[in-house]
């Protein structure tokens, strides 16, 4: 994929991402912003390689709920 249209769809994913944190984890969107930038799912998410960014933001926010109750990032099957 191009560079720029991956950036785009970034630009697109995370704050939905980011708000379903915040929803959530009862916490304001600069604290759950902080949070996801700094999980490894994210770190998946902006290697495009890992194909992370076709999944649904509720799907990215389960690996991530999965990531900070665990440790560990979990994959759905439809990866």
């Amino acid at each position: 994929m191009e560079q720029k249209k991956f950036e785009a769809l970034l630009k697109i994913i995370t704050p939905q991402v980011i708000h379903l944190i915040a929803e959530n984890y009862k916490t304001d969107e600069i604290s759950a912003a902080t949070k996801f930038y700094n999980s490894k799912v994210y770190a998946l998410l902006e290697d495009e390689s890992t194909k992370v960014w076709h999944l649904s933001p509720l799907t990215i926010f389960n690996m991530y709920d999965g990531e900070t109750k665990t440790g560990v990032v979990k994959f759905p099957e439809e990866v």
